[in-house]
């Protein structure tokens, strides 16, 4: 039976207990108390936030009625079918920095499209149109 003595539990060898010793205490420094330092104060900017928005906007939508609505302070957007308003909203903010009004979603939904014999479908997207503060503008198409 000396085949199944490596199931038996093997026994640890005790170890002498070592002395423990105390850490020598110093006496603490006393700091000189530092005076606190006046920063200028600049008008809050808001910060660009990036994270998510790929997930929700796809792309700035580049059309003539577009260009006119940025006279108007408007900006369309190709965005994500499942995204919601408020999820819009934050992208927004977040990815230009601006203060964000009102926003507006349109459904284009797909059409179909014939060429000779083959028909087929032309897909359709969601688009919204964001509303921002007045004096404030995005730059769609950098230059």
């Amino acid at each position: 039976m000396a085949v199944f003595n490596f199931l038996k539990k093997k026994k640890l060898k005790e170890k002498p207990e070592e002395k423990l010793v105390k850490p020598i205490e110093r006496p603490k420094e006393k700091k000189p108390k530092e005076e606190p330092v006046l920063e200028k104060k600049f008008p809050k900017q808001k910060e660009k936030k990036t994270g998510e928005s790929w997930r929700i906007l796809k792309s700035p939508h580049v059309t003539e009625k577009a260009t006119d609505l940025t006279k108007k302070n408007q900006y369309v957007f190709k965005v994500f079918p499942r995204t919601n308003k408020a999820e819009i909203r934050k992208a927004i903010e977040g990815l230009y920095g601006v203060d964000v009004i009102s926003v507006k979603i349109i459904n284009i939904p797909p059409k179909k499209r014939r060429l000779g014999k083959i028909s087929g479908w032309k897909s359709g997207y969601k688009k919204a149109i964001i509303g921002i503060k007045k004096g404030q503008e995005i730059e769609v198409l950098p230059r």
